[in-house]
């Protein structure tokens, strides 16, 4: 099945979705530590069908950025909750596809498995792409958890109908945590150590923090602006 064709209409996308979530390897997780992560962001024009999406490649180690890459075009998937991946993923594989460094893991602004049939953006765009891949979002997208503890590092479940779906996470003391969930091939402890180790100074993690800027840069310079 073609993994970011466009659909015609929204009950053909969810049937989609429910036969790519079969394809989820949520069993393995990274055999060694990632060395390069590449953050994934997509920004919007105005009242437009438009959009940028940035793939920033960074060391996981020192958080430098190695690489950059910007796509931009037209949005052919209408905006419909729980069907996010279906506008952004086209975009951001062909942001991906600019890179000429390989990403050992994927981690996008969204969801993964914390999603209403369990297959969110990070979900979506690590079974196009085949490679490992989680989500941290700024928002538990109306599921239950508990607020965790003030320090870093403290976390609590985020619960749906019962089941465990990710982590409501602190990364700087004092401030809103961030909801961690799983996409493809990378476990929960895992995907929240690495949330961790890429948000050191701010909330968010700083591949998904400079993905967001250059997006959003990319719309300022074709508007002419800054």
């Amino acid at each position: 099945m073609e993994l970011y064709e466009t659909f015609p209409d929204v009950a053909e996308a969810v049937r989609a979705q429910s036969a790519l979530r079969d394809q989820l390897d949520l069993t393995n997780s990274l055999p060694t530590a990632p060395e390069f992560v590449a953050g994934l962001d997509v920004s919007y024009e105005v009242d437009s069908r438009y959009a940028a999406a940035a793939a920033v490649l960074i060391e996981l180690r020192s958080l430098e950025v190695r690489e950059t890459a910007i796509a931009y075009g037209e949005v052919t998937f209408p905006y419909v909750p729980g069907l996010l991946a279906f506008r952004e993923v086209p975009i951001l594989r062909e942001a991906l596809g600019k890179l000429s460094g390989q990403p050992d893991v994927l981690v996008c602004d969204g969801y993964g498995v914390a999603h209403p049939r369990r297959f969110g953006l990070a979900c979506h765009i690590g079974v196009a792409t085949g490679l490992p891949s989680f989500g941290v979002a700024k928002s538990p997208f109306g599921m239950e958890f508990v607020d965790p503890g003030p320090r870093r590092g403290d976390w609590s479940p985020i619960v749906d109908d019962g089941e465990v779906l990710g982590r409501a996470l602190r990364t700087q003391d004092g401030i809103k945590p961030v909801f961690v969930s799983v996409g493809h091939r990378v476990g929960l402890d895992q995907a929240t150590e690495l949330t961790l180790k890429l948000s050191r100074e701010f909330r968010l993690p700083e591949a998904i923090r400079k993905a967001d800027f250059l997006s959003r840069q990319e719309l300022r310079r074709r508007r002419g602006v800054g």
